[in-house]
């Protein structure tokens, strides 16, 4: 695989999307959040999506600078129309505003429908963190084709219906939840089977129900299982309540409708910390806390314990050092996309 800087990832993500039709701006936003994903370690959320991303737009199904109004509004929440614009658009500019009201009347609320895909949920609660505040996040998919079967069932009626959580603390990375309700995000099912790979008993199930570990078997009818294993009820009513606050709560509603469109519905919410007690106080506790957790001597074979996200923080940090590896299936498809926009030399990608 080529191993790519990620300032040169940024670029050639931004320069695909602006020659599809995307406006500078927008097109800088969607490829910052796919690199961030890449050196996060969640490559199935990066530059991977690209070339999905530029196939959405040609189809209609997003549409570049697209409007962004408001429906319903009081001083604490928003009900935000995307109207098909970029997900990462349209949710950065929604958890900006969240994060303003919430400075001002301390917790702080909204829902957003009609947007496209808004990629590695983290993205967004991060933000809150770097004013001061708790962020919150979840998502599914609307009534966009499903990928995740109920807990006892082998057809998909449920998408992967991530949730995200993310604190302020004076660790140096921080610390953050963010997480499929299924065993796996459907991205990293398709990763194995853009590189080739197996993947672990327990994620899919065939078309018949039967499990597998086979990627492409996700595709060919089968689903993916809710998050729990053998105690997967716990994933499913997971998932139930995500799509309930992002599906029916937006008004996108369930099941799927025939034309296929991904139109992400996601609830956000801001906690101002010093609302409750003071921000210096708080931001020391927590990263105590998180001291006196890996603290705890490792299990047997184990590496020792992490907080949430610090795994990703030291990812970062080595991939900004070495550069991010992209699968070759990838990077055919951006050489292709580079060519026939007439860019391939510009980016090197000849």
């Amino acid at each position: 695989m080529p191993t790519v800087a990620a300032d040169r990832l940024r670029a050639i993500a931004r320069e695909l999307l602006v020659a599809a039709g995307a406006p500078v701006e927008e097109a800088a936003i969607v490829a910052k959040h796919c690199v961030a994903a890449n050196l996060a370690g969640h490559d199935s959320h990066g530059v991977i999506m690209i070339p999905t991303y530029i196939e959405r737009v040609g189809a209609g199904h997003i549409v570049p600078g697209a409007p962004w109004t408001i429906t319903q509004e009081s001083p604490a929440t928003t009900v935000i129309d995307g109207h098909w614009g970029f997900g990462y658009v349209v949710t950065e500019k929604a958890m900006r505003l969240t994060i303003d009201k919430a400075r001002h009347h301390n917790v702080a609320a909204a829902t957003v429908f009609r947007q496209g895909h808004i990629g590695r949920l983290a993205s967004y609660p991060l933000m809150a963190v770097k004013a001061g505040m708790i962020g919150l996040i979840t998502a599914d998919s609307g009534r966009s084709p499903k990928a995740v079967a109920p807990f006892g069932g082998r057809e998909a009626r449920l998408g992967t219906n991530p949730l995200s959580i993310a604190v302020p603390s004076d660790l140096d990375g921080p610390l953050y939840l963010d997480m499929a309700t299924s065993a796996v995000a459907a991205g990293k099912v398709a990763l194995a089977a853009a590189r080739g790979e197996t993947v672990p008993d327990g994620w899919i199930v065939d078309a018949e129900g039967r499990p597998t570990t086979d990627p492409r078997k996700h595709r060919q009818g089968g689903a993916l299982l809710p998050l729990g294993a053998s105690e997967g009820y716990k994933g499913y009513g997971l998932a139930v309540m995500v799509e309930i606050l992002c599906g029916l709560l937006t008004g996108l509603g369930f099941g799927v409708e025939p034309s296929g469109r991904h139109n992400d519905g996601c609830f956000l919410a801001v906690f101002n910390v010093e609302a409750f007690r003071p921000l210096a106080a708080f931001k020391r506790e927590v990263a105590e806390f998180a001291r006196y957790l890996k603290a705890t001597p490792p299990s047997d074979g184990s590496p020792g314990v992490f907080y949430p996200g610090e795994l990703e923080y030291r990812r970062e940090a080595e991939r900004q050092r070495t550069g991010i590896a992209v699968e070759e299936a990838t990077w055919e498809k951006l050489r292709v996309l580079a060519a026939k926009h007439g860019l391939a030399a510009r980016l090197e990608l000849d």
